[in-house]
């Protein structure tokens, strides 16, 4: 790979680390610049997995030095993320990952639509510990979006922030513990894909450092700016992210 290329990895991966250390969607970025390279589809991804977790990692830490994440909750969680994204992995080297784009595009627009409709959501932390049953759903969810992590990948981060907004949690808080998750199912689907010789070794190293500055930086912006900053950042990743789901699916679909 030649220094230009290399400068292309660094620079996206730094801008994708940067969007991803609040409210996640920089596999929207990361991703289609390692494809750019030529390298193959299953590679890329597990190689962005790499480059991911160096950047979830720093921006983890950052949080947690802000006291913006509550292990009591989420400590307890991470396995159940961790052990999801490793089937999530797996099952995308059966199944094609393009399956489940309807779905994806209808629940994004619902977390859209959610955060439009519902304008002092996430300014301040209101969360109580949950009943048995309800407690159940939530560890649900996030297993669901742990394997979905695995599987596709692309608004982990935002589904993470949705469903953790939903049973209390601020902006902020919310942005502190999905990345805590975030980073477990990362770890788990990268062992899978290093497992399955699927990762350039290089390459992810070289696009995760650039990543933990664009962690590093990200996760310090959102502290500086606080809730706002982080409402109008994770609105304007969702509706990129409905658009390029459905945009992959029309043209997989329909041309």
């Amino acid at each position: 790979m030649d220094i230009q290329m290399l400068m292309i990895i660094i620079f996206f991966g730094f801008l994708a680390a940067f969007i991803d250390a609040v409210v996640g969607g920089g596999g929207l970025i990361s991703t289609p610049a390692l494809l750019a390279t030529g390298m193959h589809p299953a590679i890329a991804l597990g190689t962005n997995k790499l480059a991911s977790s160096f950047g979830s990692l720093t921006s983890t830490i950052s949080f947690i030095r802000s006291g913006k994440v509550d292990f009591n909750i989420v400590g307890k969680l991470f396995p159940l993320s961790f052990i999801a994204s490793i089937f999530g992995a797996l099952t995308a080297t059966v199944l094609p990952p393009a399956l489940l784009k309807p779905i994806i595009i209808i629940a994004l627009s619902v977390v859209l639509i959610y955060t439009l409709v519902k304008k002092d959501w996430g300014t301040e932390t209101t969360y109580k510990k949950l009943s048995p049953v309800h407690m159940f759903f939530f560890c649900t969810i996030l297993v669901l979006i742990g394997f979905y992590d695995g599987f596709i990948g692309g608004g982990t981060g935002s589904f993470l922030l949705f469903t953790l907004l939903f049973v209390g949690f601020d902006f902020l808080r919310a942005a502190g513990n999905a990345k805590f998750l975030n980073f477990a199912s990362n770890i788990g689907a990268l062992l899978l894909f290093m497992y399955m010789g699927k990762v350039d070794y290089f390459v992810g190293i070289v696009m995760g450092l650039s990543m933990i500055a664009g962690s590093y930086a990200g996760s310090q912006f959102a502290l500086k700016k606080g809730v706002s900053y982080v409402r109008l950042l994770f609105m304007t990743v969702t509706i990129l992210l409905i658009g390029k789901n459905a945009y992959d699916y029309i043209m997989t679909h329909f041309i």
